[in-house]
């Protein structure tokens, strides 16, 4: 019994780092979208998004104090607010690559995606808007995802890595370095997870919904 319990656990967390980000899609003909019309984004917002998916359900089980499966960052793109994420298995088009994205809020947030979510603000809002440029940037030149979930390489990044990156960039460090371990089969690293950067008090919350 004990070893299938660590079988399963395994596959789990495999599960977790192939699919980090990505929430398993919902088949149905009425999509809508989470985000309240009263919740008013402003750039450098981070947003986090909780599926209902086995991935989703994944990345929680490892993620033990958290509650969400996904953040990304609002960004002004000539006026219109989008939110930058790095998610694989989100294709916009066949043969699409898993890189970075940015997408309208009601498509970050989308049912098709998500069954929770919430908006948290930084104090700073010179920094907000110097991180969601640099996100912007990322966005731009077209980052690919990062599978190997290593927080040293920037040159490919996954979700949680994104966000802390430009906010680093930015000047302000929102949560420490990562101390999430995963010894698997082909993967060894140690990462960030959404609980991380939700933890951070140098954001607060604006909605959850």
């Amino acid at each position: 019994m004990k070893k299938k319990k660590g079988i399963l656990l395994i596959l789990l967390l495999v599960a977790v780092l192939l699919g980090f980000t990505r929430l398993c899609t919902k088949h149905t003909d009425h999509t809508h979208c989470l985000l309240p019309d009263s919740v008013q984004l402003r750039v450098g917002d981070v947003v986090f998004r909780r599926g209902s998916g086995t991935t989703s359900h994944a990345v929680l089980l490892a993620d033990r104090e958290g509650y969400y499966s996904h953040c990304g960052i609002v960004v002004d793109s000539a006026g219109t607010l989008l939110v930058v994420h790095a998610v694989p298995g989100e294709p916009d088009f066949e043969g699409d690559p898993d890189r970075v994205k940015a997408d309208l809020p009601c498509t970050f947030f989308s049912n098709v995606y998500a069954d929770a979510g919430e908006v948290c603000r930084p104090d700073n809002d010179s920094i907000a808007r110097i991180a969601a440029d640099r996100a912007w940037r990322i966005y731009r030149r077209g980052v690919r995802f990062d599978h190997n979930y290593d927080h040293n390489d920037t040159t490919h990044l996954y979700c949680t890595q994104l966000v802390h990156l430009v906010y680093q960039q930015a000047g302000c460090v929102l949560c420490g370095p990562p101390t999430h371990q995963f010894n698997l089969p082909g993967l060894h690293c140690t990462c960030w997870l959404p609980s991380d950067l939700y933890g951070s008090k140098s954001l607060h919350s604006i909605s959850k919904f």
